[in-house]
């Protein structure tokens, strides 16, 4: 197939329309449930409220704000695909936001810029006093409600796998800063439960405490992405471990693909997890992920030392002899940071699709019983 084909049969598997829809109407969307903004990614969502005034600003001065992409859905419901801060940051301000229980977050104080100092402490409104100079005037809450957003839709008839690619790609760089973040919110919308599953996993106190993740990961869900990359690698076999590729494509990928799997083994999986952590937390603690340098662990959490000593591990966990007396967690760990192959792959300069084949590997290897 050559390049011109491959575009033109691309292209036939989105279907969009453009318009342009007031703030006003917008609103309206939202109350009678025609506009679906996610409630449940506002923990992915990190503007501050400095940012969120920005943007109110740029609509009171008639700044062009960036299109908002919905997926129509075939109940006829728009779900945004991107924009989610900018239409929650709008809701907000007016007040009507709320979150995933259906309780409504406290509106927005807005704080002052460089162009409208005097924004500062302004709201929407104050019901019961109409005429608060803290509120704006009705005059200014009509020009917010008349500004106009544009729109591009990406209508029902669309492939379902281009609406995720197209999500992927507006999101990737955008408010959302890592790709787990993104794979989270791709997840509560394809499958609730999985995502739910996931992130009650990914609160173990035993993984928390082996992984010992800075609060900056912690706030990317790098936990989530090491919680995904076990589910997904412990049991892989060896030969699709070698063609792995790019590791955030892979990783999203096989997600989708399990999401979909109706046969998917949640007991067996989080089993395998919990003991799999158990034993590392109770034997290493923090010291499960760190390098060993001969005398000590040292340094912080190293993807490396996961990829051996936690795949490894995980790949043996059902095998009784793992937890039987004289298996130490501990010296297999070591002895990871001793095999030649494990350090010639994992140093500086490799990619991830070509030292996981090898790290997974090795860890395998040192934790066979």
């Amino acid at each position: 197939m050559g390049l011109q084909q491959e575009i033109d049969e691309k292209r036939k598997d989105i279907y969009t329309n453009k318009y342009s829809i007031s703030i006003g109407e917008l609103l309206h969307l939202y109350h009678d449930g025609e506009l679906d903004v996610h409630p449940e990614f506002q923990r992915f969502l990190r503007w501050d409220d400095q940012q969120k005034t920005d943007l109110i600003e740029s609509i009171l001065l008639g700044i062009p704000i960036p299109p908002i992409f919905v997926a129509q859905r075939t109940d006829g419901v728009w779900d945004v695909i991107d924009g989610l801060q900018r239409l929650g940051t709008i809701l907000q301000f007016v007040g009507v936001k709320k979150d995933e229980a259906g309780n409504k977050l406290d509106p927005l104080i807005l704080r002052k810029t460089k162009s409208l100092p005097s924004l500062e402490g302004k709201s929407w409104e104050n019901p019961e006093q109409p005429d608060d100079p803290q509120s704006l005037t009705g005059a200014q809450r009509l020009l917010i409600k008349r500004s106009s957003l544009d729109i591009t839709i990406v209508l029902k008839e669309s492939d379902e796998q281009s609406k995720y690619e197209l999500f992927m790609r507006l999101n990737r760089g955008g408010s959302l800063a890592s790709d787990q973040e993104v794979r989270n919110c791709l997840l509560v919308s394809i499958n609730k439960e999985f995502f739910r599953w996931m992130d009650r996993l990914h609160e173990n106190q035993n993984f928390q405490e082996s992984i010992a993740l800075t609060d900056r990961k912690e706030n990317e869900q790098y936990g989530m992405e090491l919680l995904l990359r076990f589910i997904i690698l412990r049991k892989m076999p060896q030969d699709e471990l070698a063609g792995l590729g790019l590791i955030g494509e892979f990783l999203t990928d096989r997600m989708l693909s399990l999401v979909r799997e109706p046969r998917f083994d949640y007991r067996g999986e989080e089993d395998a997890f919990q003991r799999t952590f158990t034993l590392l937390n109770r034997e290493m603690g923090s010291n499960a992920f760190r390098k060993w340098d001969g005398r000590r662990f040292t340094g912080g959490f190293s993807i490396s030392a996961f990829e051996g000593v936690a795949l490894g591990l995980g790949y043996h966990i059902e095998n009784p002899a793992v937890t039987a007396a004289g298996y130490s967690v501990e010296e297999r760990a070591k002895k990871i940071w001793e095999h030649s192959e494990f350090l010639q792959w994992t140093g500086v300069g490799r990619s991830a699709g070509s030292r996981i084949p090898r790290s997974i590997r090795v860890g395998r290897e040192v934790f066979a019983p």
